[in-house]
């Protein structure tokens, strides 16, 4: 890391600072699709439209929504029948949307296609007859999603090395696992050798699980952390993928803070800091990472770099009925 910045200058003048500034960063493309998908159901069905849970995990973004006229609740149960509804992009169980069905409600399905591509491959695992071993975040929206794919007990969480050692199943049980689309590239490597150490035959996905943009970001902030003197993670603090950023840049001896506004900045950070990087959670605006250069500025006089590991060019289509 940088050695801390010090230097004879004039009395009242900043001290210069290094911003790096990560990307590829913020919103990726199914979190781009799920907010475009309140908007435009706003627009043909009218205010208010409900939302299922958060449509992302961000409070800028939620409270933008609710301006537009999206009203937000936990439970089905808690929109009218006549009112239309959208699903986040987390993913939900099939008993939400056949519950819908059942009460004729409008709804529009936000999930994330590369969720969606994750329930698709439980449901194909499940119907060769394979118990599926689910790495991921207990009581995270993706994960009570993906286990309301399929039958109560077909399917079995593990969050760590640990979990796996304490697993019930012999080598001899017909076994796959899938993973949490949000988590640490490193550590479900980790765990992934774990389960193929005790079970040899477990069946892997045809594809990693862990989406492009969950694994660009992390690389991209092992780009800018070993340079960094601290590194500032925009993002919720319910954000799977922008709480393994801090743990990315941790791991590499870097301080790093989650932080959802500027205004969470502690000036104190910067003590004895040169050079900051800033990167933040795919659910997060670009919005907020200017808010934060903004605020550093009016402390210090700052420099940016962009770090550039990677280009995304992905795109999700809208669904069919906000087409017309």
């Amino acid at each position: 890391m940088n050695a801390p910045f010090q230097e004879n200058r004039p009395s009242g003048s900043k001290l210069p600072l290094i911003v790096m500034i990560a990307a590829p960063r913020g919103f990726c493309a199914g979190v781009d699709r799920a907010i475009e998908i309140v908007e435009k159901a706003i627009e043909k069905y009218g205010a208010p439209v409900y939302v299922r849970h958060e449509i992302v995990h961000n409070r800028y973004v939620v409270d933008g929504l609710k301006e537009k006229g999206a009203i937000f609740v936990e439970e089905l149960d808690e929109v009218p029948d006549d009112m239309p509804v959208v699903f986040s992009a987390h993913g939900v169980p099939k008993s939400v949307p056949a519950e819908a069905q059942r009460r004729e409600m409008i709804y529009v399905d936000a999930t994330c296609p590369l969720v969606s591509k994750v329930h698709r491959q439980a449901e194909r695992q499940i119907e060769k007859g394979q118990h599926i071993i689910f790495i991921g975040h207990e009581g995270h929206p993706e994960v009570i999603g993906t286990m309301g794919q399929v039958p109560e007990g077909q399917m079995t969480l593990v969050e760590t090395v640990d979990d796996v050692e304490q697993l019930p199943f012999t080598q001899d049980d017909t076994l796959s696992f899938l993973t949490q689309t949000t988590l640490s590239v490193d550590d479900t490597a980790e765990i992934v050798r774990a389960l193929k150490a005790r079970y040899p035959h477990i069946v892997a996905p045809k594809a990693e699980d862990i989406c492009y943009a969950t694994s660009n970001r992390q690389e991209a902030v092992k780009a800018i952390a070993p340079g960094a003197d601290l590194v500032l993670v925009i993002g919720a603090p319910n954000s799977s993928n922008s709480l393994r950023l801090v743990e990315v840049a941790e791991r590499l001896g870097t301080d790093a803070r989650l932080i959802q506004r500027a205004s969470e900045i502690d000036p104190a950070w910067l003590d004895g800091v040169g050079t900051v990087g800033i990167t933040a959670g795919a659910s997060a605006p670009e919005v907020l990472v200017r808010e934060v250069v903004t605020k550093l500025g009016e402390w210090r006089d700052v420099q940016e770099e962009k770090v550039r590991t990677a280009e995304e060019k992905m795109v999700f289509k809208l669904p069919r009925q906000l087409m017309d």
